[in-house]
């Protein structure tokens, strides 16, 4: 009989599960790491879109309000200055719908599950029930 067989034959019980513990554990510690890797990335995305959200607004508010002024004297020249302002400010309502239909669509992309960690711990738990498998 070789030393290799002897020494895994001559381990009790306890040093078995001793051994199994510490793999567990290894494997508990990497799904936590792969779960935080994961909310990361997908706050950076959030971050992205809120970004774009705020910078939508910063320049829809310069643009909006230089421009409004620029179009509302210009039409003001051919109607009353009332009518030029309630039609420029129309436009604008339908600038901001537009940025705010896309910044919703991206941060509906935003998925706040850790979609990986859930699959690894879903294969972990199905190896545990079964682990001859």
């Amino acid at each position: 009989m070789s030393t290799t067989q002897s020494t895994v034959e001559d381990r009790s019980v306890g040093e078995l599960l001793s051994v199994v513990t510490s793999d567990v554990q290894v494997l508990f510690r990497q799904e936590v790491e792969l779960a935080k890797a994961e909310i990361r990335e997908e706050a950076t995305k959030a971050a992205k879109a809120a970004g774009m959200f705020g910078g939508a607004g910063f320049a829809g508010y310069m643009v909006a309000l230089f421009l409004s002024l620029a179009a509302v004297f210009g039409l003001a020249n051919v109607m009353d200055a009332g009518w030029a302002a309630l039609i420029v400010t129309a436009v604008w309502a339908a600038v901001a719908g537009v940025l705010f239909v896309m910044g919703r669509a991206r941060m509906r992309r935003v998925s706040p599950q850790p979609e990986r960690t859930m699959e690894t711990l879903k294969e972990d738990a199905q190896w545990a029930r079964h682990p001859t498998r």
